[in-house]
């Protein structure tokens, strides 16, 4: 698809002389943990660790309360980040993938790199890919002009899948298209990570970038540098989370030497929900629909532009960064191109007046069926895979997440036409996918 965008003739002068010009447009950077939980930020009320660096961006730009990914694991929310659309519109939302994987990310799909590449950005990507590992599918032939990562989770490094008597290698470590390590020390993944990031930017400091950082951490298993090994009463989970608030101090560091800050968009949030750090005072973790497992912290920051200090509880979703990204680079999306997000720039420019139309959100479960779904303050399931009992059947809920945002208490026999009107959304919804 990528080949195909073409910006009209008429469009070009617009561009060049309007505050989409090359020296204005605003750099972008998305920071993006795997497995961090709801509250496993200072500002989100975590314990037993500090991230300073993360919580003052949180001062500086807009905390989100409702922020969702659209998938519970990692392959699939990162497919809906990079294209703006559910996963299963580009069949990556069962499951996540691993090193013995045929299938990936096609090139059919319109990634905000290429999206960004057609207005002048340079682009990178640097850390965890996870969008499969055969080089037609890795970041260079989707719009990266720079990769300098690992093509899926650290936990995969040197495994041996029993059922299929297949032995993953070390962990593939690429410059571009270049195997440079197998199995590199973990330790230093996040540190390595931070200094190319840092680096990147020095090279591009006078045009227009695209920086995706996606690190390996808090994925297990769990590893710091010495630096921050014992630093946190949370054992080593705090110690990696507060390295990760690091590396968001050190890439904002070199934003500002290089004289870019105040013209940069940055996004910190992650994946999905925790393994083994909270969500409180969310439901669930990782691989489930509850609430734990998708909606994340989420900060963004962006100096010339967006006011400081606010707490958004808009329901915003991770499929929104690219149409944003699309109205305020000036770029083209493809014409046809079915998209799940929203351009919410009206929101950021009026953070604390301003409302996004409502919409459904909804929750695919890791077997790739949806099993929930949000419109306005009501949250129903329908079906459940994982945290629940096993062996239990799942009875329909229905909960009101504004004033029970745990999920607690069943509402579904108090409202039936509610839970008929919500469950026909659900079914029609997957039916258009």
């Amino acid at each position: 698809m990528r080949n195909q965008i073409l910006i009209p003739t008429v469009l070009l002068p617009f561009l060049l002389f309007t505050g989409c010009a090359k020296n204005e447009k605003p750099n972008i950077v998305i920071f993006f943990t795997d497995d961090q939980g709801y509250a496993d930020v200072g500002c989100y009320g975590a314990k037993g660790f500090e991230t300073p660096n993360i919580d003052k961006l949180a001062m500086e730009g807009i905390r989100f309360t409702d922020f969702y990914v659209p998938a519970t694991v990692c392959t699939p929310s990162r497919a809906g980040l990079l294209t703006g659309r559910y996963p299963k519109r580009a069949n990556l939302h069962k499951a996540v993938l691993f090193p013995f994987s045929e299938n990936g990310l096609s090139q059919e799909e319109f990634t905000m790199a290429e999206m960004l590449k057609t207005v002048g950005y340079a682009t990178a990507c640097i850390g965890k890919w996870h969008l499969g590992h055969q080089e037609k599918y890795m970041p260079n032939n989707h719009g990266f002009d720079y990769y300098f990562g690992v093509p899926y989770s650290n936990d995969m490094d040197n495994h041996y899948y029993k059922n299929l008597d297949f032995q993953a290698p070390p962990l593939p470590l690429y410059r571009n298209r270049e195997l440079i390590e197998s199995g590199p020390d973990q330790r230093y993944l996040t540190k390595r990570y931070t200094e190319e990031a840092v680096g990147f930017i020095e090279r591009e400091k006078d045009n227009p970038f695209f920086l995706y950082v996606p690190h390996n951490m808090p994925h297990v298993p769990l590893h710091a540098s010495e630096t921050f090994e014992g630093k946190s009463d949370q054992g080593i989970y705090g110690d990696v989370i507060m390295e990760l608030d690091w590396s968001v101090g050190e890439i904002v560091k070199a934003l500002k030497q290089s004289g870019v800050y105040e013209n940069t968009l940055f996004v910190f949030t992650s994946d999905n929900g925790p393994q083994i750090g909270s969500a409180t005072p969310l439901r669930g973790k990782k691989a489930t629909t509850w609430e734990g497992g998708q909606r994340e912290p989420a900060i963004l920051v962006w100096p010339n532009k967006i006011t400081a200090g606010v707490v958004c509880t808009e329901m915003v979703t991770s499929m929104d960064l690219m149409p944003t990204f699309a109205s305020i680079s000036g770029a083209i999306l493809p014409e046809g191109l079915e998209m799940d997000g929203l351009d919410i720039m009206t929101l950021l420019d009026n953070p604390q007046d301003f409302h996004l139309p409502e919409r459904p959100f909804y929750y695919y479960a890791r077997n790739g069926k949806p099993e929930a779904v949000r419109f306005g303050k009501w949250k129903l399931h329908i079906s459940k895979t994982r945290g629940w009992n096993e062996g239990e059947p799942f009875p329909v809920s229905l909960y009101n997440l504004k004033d029970d945002i745990s999920e607690t208490k069943n509402l579904a026999e108090s409202h039936p036409e509610i839970v008929r009107k919500m469950s026909a959304m659900i079914v029609d919804f997957d039916a258009s996918l």
